[in-house]
Parts: C-alpha cells; structure tokens; sequence
C-alpha cells in the first residue's frame, strides 16, 4: 500500500493545523498516533472535530424536545388526552432506541462518520415531514423516523469526540456535546415561545429541519472519520486516511498500520461480546443506570412545562420554566466536564445524582414563588443535565475500539427504553389523579437508585478500558 499522504475533503476543512517540517515528516508505526491523541496537546483539528460534534448534538436536542415544547399547542389543535400526549412524546424515543440499537452498531463496520451523516439525513427529512403532519398518528410515525436518525447521530457524535480527545480532557470533550443538546434544547425552547403564536406549532419542526439538513452538507466536509476504527478496521485506504489525519493534527507520517486490533466478525458478535465475562458486570451496571438516568431526563424535559401549567402557571410560565431548564443544562454538563478533568468521574456523578433527587423533591412546592420555581427549574437543569454527560463520558472508557458503538448504542438504547416508558406513563398517572408533586417525588427516589447502582461499578471500569474479546477470525478486521 502507498504511503503518499492524502489530504481528502474532511480533513482539509479543519484549517491549517500544525504543518510538517522536514525533520518531522518522518515516518513511524502506527501506535504513535494514538499515543499523541490520548497524550500530546489537543491540536486545532481535534478541537475542529469536537467543535462539529458538539453543533451535532445542538440540532438534536432541538429536535429531540421540540415536541415538547410544541406539545400544548399540538393537543390544542387536533384535541388530544394527556395520555396521547405522552405518546407522541415517547414516539421520538423509540426512534431513538431503534437508532442506538439497530443503526449505531454499523459504525463499528463500516465507519462512525459514514452512519452519522446518513442518520443525520434521516433526521432532517423527518422534521421537515413533521412540518406538515395532518394528524397524530402521521406525527407519530414521523417523528419515530426522526428518532432512528438521532439515536444514530448521537452515538456515532459521542464516541468521535471521545476519541479525538486527549485522555485528560476526554471526559469534558464529551460532556460539552451534552452541552450542546441542552444548548439546541433551549433554542428549541426560545423559538417555540417566539413562534407558535405568530405562525403555528409546524414553523418550529419546520426550522429544526432546515437547519439539520444544512448541517448534514456541513458534517459532509468537516467531520472526520474515527483513528480508532481505520485501525481496527482497515477500510479500502486507510493508511492514506490515517496519514492525511495525521498530518492534520501535526504529527508524523505512519509508514504502516499497527496490528490490527481483535474485533468481533459482526454486529451480531459485537453484542455477545458486550455481555462476556470480562464486560459483563459493567456492562449490565450501565444498562440500568441508561434505562434510570434517561427515564428521570425525559420526564423532567418533556413533562415540565405542562406539569408547571397543571401546578398554576401559565402556558407562557410554563414554557419559560421547561426552557430554564435547558439553560440550566448548559452549564451542568460542561461543568461536570471540567471537574472530571480534576475528580475521579464516577465521584462526580455520583455527587450529581444525589443532588438532582434532592433538587426534584423541592420542585413543585417552589412554584407559589414564580421567580423560585424559575431559579430552581434551571439549577434542576443544571444537575439533570450533568447526570445523563457524565453517563455520557463513562460508557466509552469501559469498551475497546472494535465494539466502543456498538457498546455506547446498546447502553442508549436501553436508555430509551426507559425514555419511553417515563412519559407515556407520566400522562396515564395524571389522567389517573397524580399529581406534579407525587411524580416528581418519585422520580427523585429514580435518581437515588441509579446512584446506588453506579457505586457498585467497580473503580477499574470506572474510569479504564477494558480490552475487547478477541474475535474469532483473524481476517474479520478488514
């Protein structure tokens, strides 16, 4: 194979990184690239290649709580109970599950960056359908097809950023992509409260379509392929791929690939190997806390600004105090990052998992003071948040290279479960004679019982990779 750098059209979006000199243009191993990704100082690429990460998240966000925000105003229109509600609510969520589970594994075969811009696509065509929706069950089902290309992106966006990080900031690298889900949640916000009244629930699924179709022609160009997967993979190219990163990132040529790292022959075998001996207890530790974590994230995110109109504000009150909570969410994950460049991660979400249940219990009682519910909407943003990152920034530590998405795809996956279990069910309990106080007391007691589970995961997959199973046939890497 030909070791003639080039430079493709991904890699020169990113700008003049350092540029080789004579005496460095040298070339060496394989290995010496990762070690400069995991050790060296992050270059003006890698903080590129997060930086497209991060925008990613933005638009899903968006997109992801949209219905939430439009929600009073779509049961207005085609007059719907509280428990349909929930439903549509929870149809984006199974997407969700159906793109982690069945779409995000086929990062780890054919690349992370090929998957993520084709869900993205799937994204964008979905919003922009929702737009145009003449009944719930049509919205439903669009906004399920919407979910498939989230569920993906959000997978394939997260373990890039991750490897493109170095090792000490590779926890604030991925929490700062939850940064920008609450960032695209909160413009979601915003605009619903500037638009609906001017020009209808469908101008915002209408804008939250233009603007993921805009970023898939921007994620074309400017988002890299995974270091990690031409190694483990060693697609059509891949030294001349490797090559072209590499001198992006200001580092030497390679003069081959390093041996290929064991990789499980399918998607199917990258399953089992999630659940082996040696990735068993974390993996399943994972699972529950995903599936907790996630049903408390989207009760709050999606329930909040009708719950805050059943407690006696208005709708306008109401959808101000679902945006705070977003805000909020902006601060929570990036700060988690920056103390989990300090702390032990584990320690930190621990911490942010006791005081969100804390925080929740007190919620509803706060709202007899409009500017107290307001302050403690968006501190309950800022840790709820910080609690579905810092899950975020764990799972890829505990995987290998050769099932790391398909490893992070499950664990959202089952995640979603619980996403869409928590506001169908949500709805059925008001129609039932719960009330805001009663539900969000128990999803306090959520946040408690995640924390108990992830003090049970041990130190050494707590913040350490543990080396993936070798996989059966030698030749399956390529």
């Amino acid at each position: 194979m030909s070791t003639t750098t080039t430079q493709s059209t991904t890699e020169r979006c990113h700008g003049s990184a350092t540029l080789f000199t004579p005496s460095r243009d040298r070339p060496v191993t394989g290995p010496s690239l990762r070690a400069a990704l995991d050790e060296g100082p992050m270059s003006r690429f890698q903080w590129g290649a997060i930086a497209v990460c991060v925008l990613l998240n933005m638009l899903d966000g968006f997109d992801v709580l949209v219905m939430a925000f439009t929600g009073r105003a779509v049961s207005a229109e085609w007059e719907i109970s509280s428990s349909e509600l929930g439903l549509l609510l929870s149809a984006g969520l199974v997407g969700m599950a159906l793109g982690a589970l069945c779409v995000a594994p086929w990062a780890d075969r054919i690349g992370r960056r090929p998957v993520t811009l084709g869900c993205l696509a799937v994204a964008a065509i979905g919003m922009l359908l929702s737009s145009v929706s003449q009944s719930p069950v049509q919205l439903g089902a669009l906004r399920v097809l919407t979910g498939v290309g989230i569920g993906g992106v959000l997978a394939g966006s997260n373990v890039i950023a991750g490897e493109y990080a170095s090792r000490r900031w590779r926890g604030l690298a991925v929490s700062l992509n939850s940064t920008g889900y609450a960032v695209g949640a909160t413009v979601g916000g915003l605009l619903a409260v500037g638009m609906i009244g001017q020009f209808g629930w469908r101008s915002v699924f209408l804008s939250g379509g233009l603007a993921t179709a805009v970023a898939v022609s921007l994620a074309y160009f400017c988002l890299p392929e995974s270091v990690d997967f031409l190694v483990s993979r060693r697609p059509k190219g891949a030294l001349e791929r490797m090559n072209a990163l590499a001198r992006r990132m200001g580092q030497p040529a390679l003069d081959r690939l390093p041996a290929p790292t064991a990789t499980p022959s399918g998607v199917g075998a990258g399953f089992r190997a999630l659940l082996s001996p040696a990735l068993r207890r974390p993996t399943l530790l994972l699972w529950s806390a995903f599936f907790l974590v996630m049903a408390g994230f989207y009760f709050v995110t999606s329930w909040t600004p009708t719950l805050l109109f059943e407690a006696g504000l208005s709708s306008t009150q109401g959808l101000t105090g679902g945006t705070l909570l977003n805000v909020g969410g902006i601060f929570g994950a990036a700060a988690l990052g920056a103390l989990a460049a300090r702390f032990a991660l584990r320690s930190v979400l621990l911490a942010y998992l006791i005081v969100t249940a804390g925080l929740l219990a007190a919620f509803i009682a706060a709202t007899s003071s409009l500017s107290a519910a307001f302050v403690l909407g968006a501190v309950i943003g800022l840790f709820v948040n910080g609690c579905v990152a810092g899950l975020y920034a764990l799972t890829p530590l505990v995987y290998g290279a050769g099932i790391r998405t398909t490893g992070v795809g499950s664990a959202l996956a089952i995640g979603r479960v619980g996403a869409i279990l928590a506001p169908a069910i949500a709805g059925s309990l008001l129609d039932g004679g719960w009330t805001p106080q009663n539900l969000y007391l128990a999803v306090s007691v959520v946040f408690v019982a995640t924390a108990a589970l992830l003090a049970l995961l041990r130190p050494a997959t707590a913040g350490q990779p543990v080396p993936a199973p070798a996989a059966p046939a030698a030749g399956s890497a390529h």
